[in-house]
């Protein structure tokens, strides 16, 4: 692996994504919690966590489980909250794709948010870094995160209940995602289409089985879609 992975790189990775651990240690209690009270073993929460390796459709296909949805729902359900992978792995093409398969794979298992949005700003910051300091920082930057995401899952189902209800551990995921995507939102095309899917995830709550979260991606995506041509159009003008 050395002649892929460099590891300094690896090294300021981890200590970049260290303060993640404030914010991922509560959102695996809670879902720990969460999935015990919907009637998940301990075996089957680590099994959960450790295939899907995605918190918020986990949560997503918890709650539908728990709703009694239609299985074709929940699969298309976590699905959606995940199709965002996809538009990250296709942003970080230029960086990684030239890795050998097997480490490609890796790394999109290991793909979250967090990752994400560190590898992303750092590939922007520092564009001399070589392959291997980009992959050794990307492997860094989850290398405490992905294990305490499990950790903490199974902390949260052996203790369940017994977690004061006063901590509100669920303040975690919008805390997360703020902290992750605030500072990425540099243009005015990012500003719009984090304004429509805001707009659209409130108007759309009501939808059932969280398809308004889809719609609302969606509406996000295109609005910005459409923000980036027009203000390209106008600069060009």
């Amino acid at each position: 692996m050395s002649s892929v992975f460099d590891n300094s790189a690896f090294l300021r990775g981890m200590r970049d994504g260290a303060p993640f651990l404030l914010v991922v240690w509560p959102f695996g209690l809670l879902f720990g919690v969460v999935a015990t009270e919907g009637g998940l073993s301990v075996f089957e929460i680590l099994s959960f966590t450790i295939v899907v390796f995605a918190g918020a459709a986990q949560f997503t296909a918890l709650q539908l489980m728990s709703e009694n949805a239609p299985t074709i729902v929940i699969i298309a359900s976590a699905l959606a909250v995940n199709l965002r992978m996809a538009m990250y792995s296709a942003s970080l093409t230029p960086h990684l794709g030239g890795l050998p398969f097997r480490h490609r794979a890796f790394a999109a298992f290991l793909l979250v948010d967090q990752n994400y949005a560190l590898s992303s700003v750092k590939y922007e910051q520092s564009p001399d870094m070589t392959l291997a300091q980009k992959y050794g920082y990307f492997v860094g930057n989850v290398s405490l995160v992905a294990p305490s995401w499990v950790i903490a899952s199974i902390v949260g189902a052996l203790i369940g209940k017994t977690i004061p209800p006063e901590l509100a551990l669920d303040f975690a995921l919008p805390i997360t995602f703020i902290a992750m995507i605030g500072p990425m939102l540099r243009t005015g095309a990012h500003m719009v289409a984090a304004f429509v899917s805001v707009a659209c995830a409130l108007i759309f709550a009501a939808v059932p089985y969280n398809l308004g979260l889809i719609i609302a991606g969606i509406a996000g995506m295109m609005a910005g879609a459409q923000a980036e041509l027009w203000f390209e159009k106008r600069r060009l003008s």
